[in-house]
């Protein structure tokens, strides 16, 4: 695909205090769900994550959002209604991690209800431009194994304030939530991409989301 036809993935992952007040989080899902009025996204969601994988972060809650430019996701990060959202809400959050990448393989938004299975991976450090190529290659091949994979989104990090150290992202897009339990149970293929991939790996977080339905609103 052209340069054209890329767009950027913005991922943020958020860890909610066990102790945030229910009306305070309500309020944060609705702001940053509105963030999807905003004429730079091209795609928003924010919700609770299904499943949170990692030896040692543990998240809550996923905003995913794409854009067609880096100067969109710019833009975006400066808007007065983004930092207003955010600012709101960092007296109710533990932790948060972002990663940005650019993507040829996500041409359309995901539907409501479509499940999602977002993985960063940490290198080992002073891994060559061949070794993060075939690392990359190893996690483009599952959308070969696995053919309810609608979208398969890869790339490597440009944004490292937040990243903590992780370079390598992927999105694979299911039709729902059971086609998440398909993926866990054929074992042999996710040992075999664990395995291609794990000498080049530190460390890797794994989660799971169902994208919610369209917040209807209050008039």
């Amino acid at each position: 695909m052209s340069e054209q036809q890329q767009i950027v993935e913005h991922v943020v992952l958020f860890k909610v205090k066990p102790d945030a007040d229910s009306s305070k989080l309500e309020a944060m899902v609705s702001g940053l769900n509105g963030l999807a009025s905003l004429n730079l996204t091209l795609h928003l969601s924010f919700g609770q994550l299904l499943h949170s994988r990692s030896s040692s972060l543990t998240f809550t809650h996923m905003l995913h959002s794409r854009y067609r430019s880096k100067e969109d996701l710019r833009e975006y990060a400066v808007h007065p209604e983004h930092v207003r959202v955010v600012n709101e809400n960092k007296p109710i959050i533990d932790d948060v991690m972002a990663v940005d990448w650019m993507s040829n393989g996500a041409s359309v938004s995901p539907k409501p209800g479509s499940a999602m299975r977002v993985t960063f991976l940490k290198l080992k450090e002073n891994l060559g431009e061949n070794e993060k190529a075939r690392v990359l290659e190893v996690i483009g091949g599952i959308k070969d194994q696995f053919q309810a994979i609608e979208q398969l989104s890869l790339g490597e990090n440009f944004s490292h304030e937040r990243a903590k150290g992780f370079t390598i992202a992927s999105i694979a897009v299911l039709p729902g939530q059971a086609d998440l339990e398909a993926l866990d149970s054929n074992s042999e293929v996710v040992n075999l991409q664990k395995e291609k991939a794990g000498d080049s790996t530190e460390s890797v977080v794994v989660v799971d989301y169902v994208i919610p339905p369209p917040q209807v609103a209050n008039l």
